[in-house]
């Protein structure tokens, strides 16, 4: 599955982005950063 994570380089969005590329899925991180 394609998954958009808005606040990607914060403490919720990095772990969630990385869990989601462990279960396989593809992840498009955004950020104001």
């Amino acid at each position: 599955m394609k998954v958009l994570v808005t606040g990607a380089a914060g403490f919720i969005g990095s772990a969630l982005s990385i869990r989601l590329l462990d279960r396989g899925d593809t992840v498009i991180g955004i950020d104001n950063h």
